[in-house]
């Protein structure tokens, strides 16, 4: 199935598509080298004809997605960022990005 990854805002860079195939794991990487002190990153996934849905956020610390059988990684100067998906299936093909907020 199909991964798409887009820019979120100007500070935010990603991938502009992923593939992979059901149950093969992937990596999605987001770079966000202007994050300020007090910003979280989020991380979103958009399902066709469907709004946005938060996946997770954090500050900087990295984080299990159980339910997902998945992981957000946070690198140590909080410049980038990475979605582990372990066990995609179908249901999981959607747009992922990252962004930077409060």
């Amino acid at each position: 199935f199909f991964v798409a990854a887009t820019l979120a805002r100007a500070q935010v860079q990603q991938e502009p598509s992923l593939e992979t195939t059901e149950g093969s794991g992937i990596n999605i990487s987001c770079s966000h080298p202007k994050i300020q002190a007090d910003d979280y990153i989020h991380w979103y996934r958009q399902l066709l004809g469907r709004g946005p849905e938060l996946l997770i956020l954090t500050m900087k610390a990295s984080k299990e997605l159980p339910e997902r059988a998945g992981h957000l990684l946070v690198s140590a100067d909080r410049r980038s960022s990475a979605l582990w998906l372990g066990r995609p299936g179908r249901g999981d093909a959607a747009v992922y990005y990252c962004a930077l907020g409060p």
